[in-house]
């Protein structure tokens, strides 16, 4: 159902045509970048968390994590991630397909700046077997995106 919240969302904005369904999962930002024939760094990953009894979607670079000390200065509470539980009841998609299409009233998304350094990135579309391709701007636009924030690092080569 998901999938199908984030497609037709997507269909209204007019850009359906940009959704890649895969035969295999997306679950993942390898699988994800594996699928799409991407880098890692390019898939858009969602995390989602609770601040103030309020659900919220970060969308930041696949190569990237959450600086504990700059979530912090942000929004002034410890980063706490929901469970795959409270993000299938409060964002509306399960874990390894959360976008910011097609989701529940009320929460609200926020980009990462570390995303601004590619011309296209790769957000799931609702389901852990799909991808849509967009513009960080597009992304911006498409979300409803509450604030562009700087919340994480790159990791670091493994």
């Amino acid at each position: 159902m998901a999938y199908e919240q984030a497609f037709e969302y997507l269909k209204e904005k007019g850009y359906d045509n940009r959704v890649a369904v895969f035969d295999v999962s997306s679950a993942t930002v390898e699988l994800a970048a594996a699928a799409v024939g991407t880098e890692p760094a390019r898939i858009a990953k969602s995390l989602s968390f609770m601040v103030d009894a309020q659900p919220i979607i970060v969308i930041c670079a696949g190569d990237t994590k959450i600086n504990n000390s700059k979530y912090k200065q942000v929004f002034h509470k410890k980063a706490k991630m929901l469970t795959a539980e409270e993000v299938h009841d409060l964002i509306g998609h399960d874990v390894g397909g959360v976008c910011p299409f097609g989701i529940k009233d009320g929460v609200d998304v926020y980009l990462d700046e570390s995303l601004k350094r590619f011309e296209k990135v790769y957000p799931a579309c609702g389901s852990a077997n799909s991808a849509v391709e967009l513009t960080p701007e597009e992304l911006e636009m498409l979300s409803g995106n509450k604030a562009w924030i700087d919340v994480c690092n790159c990791k670091l080569s493994e």
